[in-house]
């Protein structure tokens, strides 16, 4: 494991917060796996400050691909004991920015590289690394148009966000919505002959909730803590001063649905409480929501052979679903069998101050980066 962790101590050193260049650490990564005998495809973001990467060795046919995103969260406004992006050890835990959220996967993949260019592979291994995971999947969604091509048809793709190792083989979609209402300006004395966009957009809000009823009593998924789809009002804003009438108010909300529930019947729910609610104020458009970001949901079935695989790969059984969204919604969109499978625990270290991983977890992903390498070259 002493090359997982020399590797890992390195790419904590690269500050790759989401809204900064990841491309230093992706020029380390990219020599590494050159010097491995590689080869590698770097993806370029649209701005040209970010970049994701395809590599392969081996055969073209079959195999498996490891996914992992570069980018982190913010330290900003966190009491750390040490620096975020030096690697710390404290007893049997390594500590640093990103540890578990999701370098020390990443780490372990790297190091599995390199011993791959020693092994007779009958199949390829390939890595598919990307940026900009934690603002919604931005990365990956910029790279599939190039990706997908480079991917050919492995018979695995392992993305490596923290499960404490086990096999995750769900999780729920997500759209992001800015909901933009509309009113009339005027003189707050005169208020009640005009239309308030606040009111408007409290009136659907109001709908909303009584949405969010309707999905819990709706289809379920016991696998999740939360085993229905929901919808969140995360901002509103609205309003000039407070002796004009707000002609207009924003809402920036999501919804996070069941994988094997479509999208679109939310969001035709929405659509609906929008007309509905506008008509009430005199004016069927007076509500305007526009898609933002979305993310797909995973749902890879528990009798899928590449669920007892990766079971077999990572010396675990059962299955689990995890709260959070990952890339791997992507892959399998692809038609390419997927699950999620990583050290660290989410609930317990992700994007929080002092973020770490047990030194027992990662050598427990090192050990199936030795099985997942004694399966490609059987």
């Amino acid at each position: 494991m002493s090359r997982t962790i020399e590797i890992l101590e390195r790419l904590i050193a690269f500050p790759t917060v989401s809204k900064d260049s990841n491309l230093d650490l992706i020029h380390y990564v990219q020599d590494l796996l050159h010097s491995a005998g590689f080869a590698v495809v770097s993806i370029p973001s649209p701005c040209g400050q970010k970049a994701g990467l395809f590599a392969r060795i081996g055969p073209e046919m079959g195999g498996v691909c490891l996914s992992a995103h570069t980018d982190v969260v913010p330290v900003e406004g966190q009491n750390w004991s040490s620096d975020p992006f030096t690697l710390t050890r404290r007893g049997e835990r390594l500590h640093g920015r990103g540890t578990t959220d999701m370098k020390g996967f990443l780490a372990s993949a790297l190091a599995l590289a390199e011993r791959a260019a020693k092994a007779p592979l009958m199949e390829p291994l390939s890595l598919a690394i990307s940026y900009d995971e934690e603002i919604g999947c931005v990365g990956i969604r910029q790279m599939m148009p190039t990706l997908a091509p480079l991917l050919g048809s492995p018979r695995a793709v392992i993305v490596g966000e923290p499960t404490a190792m086990q096999v995750a083989t769900g999780h729920k979609g997500k759209v992001a919505l800015k909901v933009a209402c509309h009113g009339e300006a005027g003189h707050s004395a005169l208020a009640p002959d005009f239309t308030n966009a606040l009111h408007v957009a409290a009136a659907f809000i109001d709908e909303v909730r009584a949405l969010q009823t309707r999905l819990a009593e709706g289809a379920t998924d016991a696998a999740y803590s939360i085993p229905y789809s929901t919808v969140h009002i995360g901002r509103m804003s609205g309003g000039r001063a407070l002796n004009i009438v707000p002609d207009s108010a924003v809402i920036e909300m999501e919804f996070r649905y069941l994988a094997h529930t479509p999208a679109e019947d939310i969001l035709s729910e929405l659509n609906e409480i929008a007309r509905r609610v506008g008509a009430a104020f005199g004016d069927t458009d007076a509500i305007e929501i526009t898609q933002t970001n979305a993310y797909y949901g995973l749902d890879t079935p528990t009798d899928d052979p590449v669920v007892s695989w990766a079971g077999q790969m990572a010396g675990t059984q059962g299955t689990t679903k995890v709260a959070f969204g990952t890339e791997a919604g992507f892959f399998a969109a692809e038609g390419i069998p997927t699950v999620v499978i990583g050290p660290g625990d989410m609930a317990r270290d992700g994007h929080k101050a002092d973020e770490g991983v047990d030194l027992s977890e990662l050598a427990a992903c090192d050990a199936m980066m030795d099985r997942i390498l004694t399966d490609l070259s059987a």
